[in-house]
């Protein structure tokens, strides 16, 4: 009895529409967490081309390059796999249909922008993580235009 009465009575409450970037009905969206990211991934990106290989034979120094080298790698890779979580949250959680009228690029900022992290965890290319940095601050720009607002780009390196 109960088992029928229940559907009934859920199909007769009104379902209240929400927004999220997760799985919460928090509602709150921000661009910070990709640039953040994407600032370490262009930081680590200029740390390993300035590493230099020891010049001896010297498997103590190989060891700590090889382990310094590894590191800045992982956390590179890490942080741009970060970064297109965040972007593809906004993208496709935070943006609608009708922010195409006013951004008729959004789907192509967003794709390359996706495409650029892939690019940045597959090399070690500081032109591709400066431009990984252009397109989230590009991003920056329409989410923040979308809510009415003008926040400065601001970065912390």
């Amino acid at each position: 009895m109960l088992r029928s009465a229940l559907p009934t009575i859920l199909n007769h409450l009104p379902a209240r529409s929400v927004e999220a970037h997760c799985d919460g009905p928090c509602g709150v969206y921000d661009p910070a967490s990709a640039r953040v990211a994407a600032e370490a991934v262009l930081s680590m990106t200029k740390k390993l081309l300035s590493l230099s290989p020891p010049q001896a034979n010297d498997p103590a120094a190989w060891a700590s390059y090889n382990n310094t080298f590894s590191r800045y790698v992982a956390i590179k890779e890490e942080q741009a796999q970060e970064t297109k979580k965040e972007l593809l949250i906004l993208w496709t959680d935070y943006f609608k249909p009708e922010h195409l009228e006013i951004f008729p690029d959004l789907h192509q900022t967003f794709w390359k922008a996706a495409k650029l992290c892939s690019a940045c965890k597959v090399n070690i290319d500081q032109a591709k993580a400066e431009e990984l940095m252009q397109a989230v601050e590009k991003v920056h720009h329409m989410f923040w235009k979308s809510k009415g607002r003008s926040d400065n780009w601001v970065t912390a390196s």
